[in-house]
């Protein structure tokens, strides 16, 4: 993998991390939609990610599906939770091509990766040739979560952003970080600027998976929560300023 150094002489913002997982929810990709994709939303997210490649940060991507199908919610109306899983994970692979189709649309060689095998849309998930993606500047999009039922994506993001060495895993979501309560519906929640692997599991903050925060807690992985809705926000976290919460180490 090249330095930081190196990145940062072809470049004039200022590199933070060589390697980030981003992991944006399916709901980024329909805009102002109650369902699907809205193009226009899937390439102004694709323009943040390319700023964050011609700045020489190598980027994967995990994208939820919830804006096609919600697998939770499927098997709480009684569905078979693993067949209502398997279809949420269909879902991500939609969301992934469409991602991969705007990204290359304005110049960012892109590769889909499926942990499910469908050969005639993406490739296998293969580790190896994932990092050897990222180490020419291909920016890969990992999807179908971690290709089982009973996980959910930011189970999926944390693993293949432990696989890959990133340096950090930047969740993107609606609100500009961790809050106390939702701030979407208590005008008194309080964000938090940095937070411990600890607090976030003994308050209960939900921001991911207990399972995904104990993953990036055992390999040491940041984890970097911001608004994916206020652009040029994701190239300022990824050079270190911009507003968000940072979870890591006490």
């Amino acid at each position: 993998m090249p330095k930081a150094d190196e990145l940062r002489k072809n470049t004039k913002t200022p590199v933070t991390y060589e390697r980030v997982l981003l992991k944006v929810s399916g709901e980024a990709l329909m805009g102002d939609q109650t369902y699907g994709i809205d193009q226009k939303a899937v390439l102004r997210i694709a323009g943040e990610v390319a700023d964050a490649v011609n700045a020489g940060v190598q980027v994967c991507l995990v994208i939820g599906g919830g804006n096609i199908f919600r697998g939770l919610s499927a098997a709480e109306q009684g569905m078979e939770r693993a067949t209502a899983d398997y279809m949420g994970m269909l879902a991500t692979v939609m969301n992934a091509l469409a991602m991969q189709n705007a990204l290359e649309s304005i110049g960012v060689a892109t590769r889909v990766q499926s942990a499910i095998p469908m050969m005639s849309v993406c490739e296998p998930y293969i580790r190896r040739r994932a990092i050897r993606h990222l180490e020419r500047k291909r920016t890969v999009i990992f999807a179908a979560g971690t290709g089982n039922p009973f996980f959910t994506t930011d189970t999926g993001a944390a693993l293949r952003a432990a696989e890959m060495g990133c340096d950090a895993l930047l969740k993107g979501t609606q609100v500009d970080g961790v809050y106390n309560a939702d701030p979407k519906k208590d005008p008194e929640a309080v964000r938090y600027d940095r937070l411990s692997y600890h607090d976030v599991l003994a308050k209960d903050l939900r921001v991911m998976d207990a399972s995904a925060v104990s993953m990036m807690r055992d390999n040491k992985i940041p984890v970097i929560v911001f608004s994916i809705q206020e652009p040029g926000r994701l190239r300022e976290v990824l050079a270190g300023t911009g507003v968000c919460t940072i979870i890591n180490e006490a």
